[in-house]
């Protein structure tokens, strides 16, 4: 039972992290809500199928993804919004902080 709740919260959160995709209004902003959706809905999938598999070796990979996912979609996602600035996209005009700037 518990991981069918899992699987609804991060199908909620990869359709609402969709949404701000669509929604926002630049790469910032939009990159935010794609990381978002990246990390927490799958992070909430892996953890219900590692409870649905039980303990085993192919839940020990799910984990070790799992792992992965957590650490290294950040990490890309900031290299990406570096970049963008770099190359002189500007965030919109509703931006209060531009921290790089």
């Amino acid at each position: 039972m518990i991981e069918y709740i899992l699987f609804l919260a991060g199908c909620t959160v990869m359709v609402l992290g969709a949404v701000g995709v669509i929604r926002f209004p630049d790469v910032y902003t939009r990159l935010h809500a794609a990381t978002k959706c990246d990390t927490g809905g799958s992070i909430s999938i892996l953890v219900g199928v590692v409870v649905a598999l039980g303990v085993g070796m192919v839940s020990l990979k799910v984990l070790l993804v799992l792992f992965l996912i957590f650490s290294l979609n950040p990490v890309a996602s900031h290299a990406l919004a570096r970049a963008s600035h770099k190359f002189g996209i500007k965030p919109c005009e509703m931006t209060v902080v531009d921290m790089y700037e």
